[in-house]
């Protein structure tokens, strides 16, 4: 078993000067942590695979295809693969926990 501490995910991202962070990578599936500022344009572009968000902390909007709602704490987000989505409006720091089912870039061929 692996246990994985917010405040220690956290910690280590902000290291990077990047907004992701993958902790976890296994044969069928990976999991990050993404933050977004109010100021952050989240540039990301569809993936080769399915995925899940699980909003921890925050405020925002997110735009899926044509549809956009808004999201909080505790709401939980799936999105197909190939389908265009992003994070926008936000007015809370987003601390969102992402998890790819096959792992993020395996898709990619």
């Amino acid at each position: 078993m692996d246990v994985f501490a917010l405040d220690d995910l956290l910690a280590r991202r902000s290291g990077l000067g990047w907004p992701y962070l993958e902790f976890l990578r296994v044969p069928d599936l990976s999991v990050g942590l993404y933050v977004l500022g109010p100021d952050d344009v989240d540039r990301q572009k569809p993936h080769t695979e399915d995925e899940v968000y699980v909003v921890a902390a925050g405020r925002g909007r997110f735009t899926a295809g044509d549809e956009t709602r808004p999201v909080g704490p505790g709401d939980t987000i799936y999105v197909a693969k190939h389908v265009p989505h992003r994070f926008h409006d936000i007015t809370e720091e987003l601390r969102l926990l992402v998890v790819f089912a096959p792992p993020e870039g395996s898709g990619a061929g």
